[in-house]
């Protein structure tokens, strides 16, 4: 009867772009948040990494979903499919009987109670038995290694897939945020759209995304500058392949418009932040985390921007799912976790 009663816990950061999960303190899935269904059946055929490779390349039987747009679920039955497949993909050490899930899931601070609600059920109807909720930003800062609890100002600003989340936590509570719709996805499109405009060549998603991994850059000029990337397309006019030489000084011309937004999104955080904190963050510095913290001199382009010292954290895409087992680990110390 002891295996009935075995409890699994998964720290869940449910992404935009990616799905990470941690059981036992080792990140055990970490997957692209897609989904491929024959949409005659309904029928899950690839989840994760196997539908990313299917993304853009599908016939008319097969369509490919990314259930999460803008941090929130967009599809309800795709997000619990998908959460389904990658819960199945956690070992369970050989048992014969599925353990009871106990499931810390991390939300964009902005969401709203429905928002909050949709993922709460989505979880459940993958099998969840206690679902809790914990905001980015507090799993980004716990991810970083911030003491969240203490009575002295922390800066956090997490870029991730479909939303930029910025937050000033104190003595385990946000005391001012800002949540923009403008990180890695909208990034990606910028990159297609500056293709298409610049050049007249037509670039898919998947195109923009590795560009931008390889020489997205956020100043037009770097210490040491990667190698420009090459892209091969379509040329709208003539339909004939076209190679280009992407550098990462044309990314940072292209990213300009959204950096912009995260700049005016960063400095209206530091004009709510009360003085006391302020100076705590001006000491202490401001963390980076997520995937957009991998843009090659974001950190020194926004040090320019506030005259404040921005840290990059330690692995900052699997930042906020660190945060999230920190939070499971203790899930009864921990007042700002949402049952």
């Amino acid at each position: 009867m002891g295996l009935f009663s075995l409890t699994q816990e998964l720290a869940v950061d449910l992404g935009t772009a990616n799905t990470l999960i941690i059981h036992n303190g080792k990140v055990v899935v970490d997957e692209p948040s897609i989904i491929a269904v024959d949409i005659h059946t309904g029928k899950v055929v690839a989840i994760g990494k196997e539908a990313q490779k299917m993304h853009g390349k599908t016939h008319q039987d097969i369509k490919t979903i990314r259930p999460l747009k803008d941090g929130v679920i967009a599809d309800f039955n795709a997000a619990e499919q998908m959460l389904r497949g990658m819960i199945k993909k956690v070992k369970t050490n050989g048992h014969l009987f599925s353990p009871s899930l106990k499931m810390v899931v991390c939300i964009p601070s902005g969401s709203t109670n429905v928002e909050i609600r949709t993922v709460r059920e989505s979880a459940e109807h993958a099998g969840a038995r206690d679902v809790y909720m914990i905001f980015e930003p507090m799993a980004a800062a716990l991810g970083a290694g911030l003491d969240v609890e203490a009575p002295e100002g922390s800066m956090i600003i997490d870029i991730g897939g479909g939303t930029t989340e910025i937050a000033c936590i104190s003595l385990g509570g946000i005391v001012c945020s800002e949540s923009i719709d403008v990180a890695g996805d909208v990034f990606t499109e910028d990159i297609q759209k500056y293709i298409r405009q610049q050049y007249n060549v037509r670039i898919g998603e998947r195109t923009a995304e590795n560009i931008k991994m390889a020489v997205g850059a956020a100043l037009r000029e770097l210490d040491n500058p990667p190698e420009d990337f090459v892209v091969t397309g379509p040329n709208m006019l003539t339909s004939l392949p076209t190679t280009l030489n992407v550098s990462y000084s044309e990314v940072a011309y292209a990213l300009e418009k959204s950096l912009l937004k995260v700049d005016a999104a960063v400095m209206k955080v530091l004009e709510m932040i009360p003085p006391e904190l302020y100076s705590d963050i001006m000491k202490n510095g401001i963390y980076l985390a997520g995937g957009g913290a991998l843009i090659k001199g974001l950190d020194k382009r926004l040090q320019e921007k506030t005259n404040i010292p921005f840290i990059i954290a330690e692995d900052p895409l699997r930042a906020i799912v660190r945060g999230t087992s920190v939070a499971l680990k203790n899930i009864n110390n921990f007042s700002f976790l949402m049952k």
